[in-house]
């Protein structure tokens, strides 16, 4: 199962929301989230949250789940509600952008919920940011940007193939070195590492959707 999750950040554009929605089977947003998909034109199955924010409570026909938990944050509740309707892969809308704690936390719950699902993904209309597995390949159009972040602090090993700056068993660090701002060359990209937990960020296009 393909599920959909629009949290309270940055607000995408109806046509990426619209995109996501038609390729899952559910949607669910994340308390204020609920309100960008309706203002949005898009109701979601279920809102869920502690739902604080949640302002079209009465006009909304849909699940309502209330979770007053304030050691998780909304997504957080999103996710294992996800995880429980045996979600295999997970789309999230509106993880980043305004306040940068929330944007820092979300990164945290990616990694937290990562190991759970085939594929987690956080979306905005700029860009695609995942987890990436031991060995990793894709294909992209040449000149793309990509960029790789070692969201654990440090990441060991780390070897691409198919990248303008290639990596060849070397590590990235906080502080001290990362991957941002690289492209790719014509043909496939493969990246693989030994340890640690890489971010993967690369420019959206469609055909990642």
């Amino acid at each position: 199962m393909r599920i959909l999750i629009l949290a309270n950040g940055s607000e995408p554009s109806s046509g990426l929301l619209g995109s996501l929605r038609k390729k899952c089977d559910r949607f669910l947003a994340a308390d204020g989230g609920g309100d960008t998909a309706l203002r949005l034109g898009i109701r979601p199955d279920t809102v869920i949250g502690d739902l604080d924010s949640f302002r079209s409570g009465r006009e909304f026909d849909g699940e309502l789940i209330r979770d007053p938990d304030q050691e998780t944050n909304d997504l957080e509740k999103a996710l294992a509600h996800a995880r429980s309707l045996n979600a295999t892969r997970v789309d999230v809308l509106g993880a980043t952008g305004k306040r940068l704690d929330h944007t820092l936390k979300n990164l945290s719950v990616l990694q937290q919920f990562d190991p759970f699902f085939e594929t987690l993904i956080f979306f905005d209309d700029q860009s695609l940011t995942r987890i990436l597995p031991r060995d990793f390949s894709i294909t992209l159009p040449p000149e793309h940007l990509v960029s790789l972040f070692p969201l654990s602090g440090k990441v060991e090993g780390i070897v691409t193939e198919g990248l303008r700056y290639p990596l060849s068993d070397e590590p990235l660090e906080n502080g001290r070195r990362d991957g941002s701002s690289n492209e790719t060359l014509q043909g496939p990209v493969r990246i693989r590492h030994r340890s640690g937990c890489l971010l993967f960020m690369t420019a959206l296009t469609p055909e990642l959707l």
